[in-house]
């Protein structure tokens, strides 16, 4: 896979500059390349390679449960490595990574993997009825319950839509379980307006394996990039 060429900025509207929001309230122009590095050998505070976990593109680790963090929007995932940092996002792997790294360093970073193609590993096919219900509330939602459809909020192909809601598609299924379990007992609490603990707590084991797995298999944005990186290209 090859490797994209990323512009340094992001816009801010609320700033009217150009740069990633922390936590701290503070907006830096983001340095992809510094964010390689990181990536790559991890930081002189401490935190370690990125790539050791997440792969040496962002890719992920279906089998441990790591993230793919390749073709996320940047801004996303700023926010969440400031939440791990300042405790809003209780994690005992990444609270300590993140805090050693400074808000530029998160923003640098962040840019890295924002310009990978989202690209996923094959996912083993889910049984009938599974894959049929999770494709029910990823599409539809389950309205009786009071379960609006994933495709609201994260796009109808699991895209993602800007900086609040990430791209799930094609997101190995185990994190995507390990998080929605999180939401739904309350031990992740950093989502905009408590919308996903109010989705998560409606939701059974059943409900979570099934779109958990239907979206770790929706290929139709493997190998595309995030909508924020492609506008990037020249």
């Amino acid at each position: 896979m090859r490797r994209h060429a990323v512009a340094a900025t992001v816009a801010l509207a609320m700033s009217g500059g150009e740069g990633l929001a922390t936590a701290r309230g503070a907006a830096v122009v983001a340095d992809p390349a510094a964010g390689a590095k990181i990536a790559e050998r991890g930081s002189a505070r401490g935190a370690p390679a990125c790539s050791s976990c997440h792969g040496d593109e962002g890719e992920g680790d279906p089998v441990a449960g790591f993230p793919r963090l390749a073709g996320q929007v940047a801004a996303f995932l700023v926010h969440q490595l400031d939440a791990f940092a300042d405790g809003q996002r209780p994690n005992p792997v990444m609270a300590p990574i993140a805090a050693a790294l400074t808000p530029q360093q998160r923003a640098d970073v962040s840019a890295h993997f924002e310009a990978f193609q989202a690209v996923s590993p094959p996912t083993p096919p889910q049984p009938a009825q599974a894959a049929a219900r999770g494709y029910a509330l990823a599409a539809y939602g389950d309205w009786p319950r009071g379960l609006p459809a994933c495709s609201q909020c994260h796009g109808l192909k699991g895209e993602g839509v800007g900086a609040a809601f990430p791209m799930i598609s094609g997101q190995n299924a185990l994190y995507i379980e390990s998080q929605l379990k999180a939401w739904r007992s309350g031990a992740r609490r950093d989502d905009p307006m408590g919308l996903m603990r109010a989705v998560a707590a409606k939701l059974s084991d059943g409900d979570i394996a099934a779109v958990a797995g239907f979206y770790a298999g929706a290929a139709v944005w493997a190998g595309q990039p995030s909508a924020a990186a492609a506008e990037k290209k020249p």
